[in-house]
């Protein structure tokens, strides 16, 4: 009876990815809009670091749970964290918690918790090989991203490096929309509307 259970479960839940990758589109859209000028200060872009990068991911990681699927809940759910962890920096650098801890900044902290993302990153962007095509290029685009973020915290060609992190977030943006209209509209049709790319197929054949 368990194991019908469990059958039945499986069966009824649906991918989570495109509600994940809407999630990352919309936050990095909204906050790159900042970066490169567009628009401007961190108070609007909370919002939708908390609702689309933090809990629209972590829903996405719960579910890929479910799934069993490693990659996507520690990939979704890592970039949850992220954005809990971006939007909680900056709320305490807005002075949202009170004048000593906004004085007791260090953004260079900020730079060594980018300089980890990068290396999560780099290791997610070899296991999105074997996924398909367009959420490695996402993965690559968020590993520049997070080179430009790091380096710029640490004020290293501080012009140069906050434009690859802006430009490579942007393309995030873009790609995850992509991404979450190929997921929605391929599985709903039960055809290819718009391709996503095979795996790459070098760690499993």
């Amino acid at each position: 009876m368990d194991n019908q259970n469990t059958h039945h479960v499986k069966m009824t839940t649906a991918d989570p990815s495109a509600l994940g990758l809407f999630g990352l589109a919309m936050v990095t859209l909204v906050a790159s809009s900042q970066k490169l000028g567009l628009t401007e200060g961190l108070s609007f872009i909370l919002p939708w670091a908390f609702f689309l990068g933090g809990i629209a991911q972590l829903f996405a990681c719960v579910q890929d749970a479910k799934h069993n699927n490693i990659f996507g809940t520690t990939a979704f759910g890592a970039f949850g964290l992220f954005w809990f962890g971006v939007g909680f920096s900056w709320l305490i650098q807005l002075g949202a918690f009170g004048e000593e801890l906004a004085a007791n900044v260090d953004s260079k902290q900020l730079g060594v918790a980018f300089i980890g993302y990068l290396i999560f990153s780099l290791y997610m962007t070899i296991g999105a090989m074997e996924t398909h095509k367009v959420l490695f290029m996402i993965f690559v685009f968020i590993d520049f991203l997070f080179i430009g973020l790091s380096l710029s915290s640490f004020d290293i060609m501080h012009e140069a490096t906050h434009m690859l992190a802006a430009v490579s977030e942007m393309i995030i943006a873009l790609l995850s929309f992509y991404g979450s209209a190929a997921i929605v509209l391929n599985t709903h049709f039960g055809q290819v509307v718009l391709p996503i790319g095979k795996p790459f197929g070098i760690f499993k054949k």
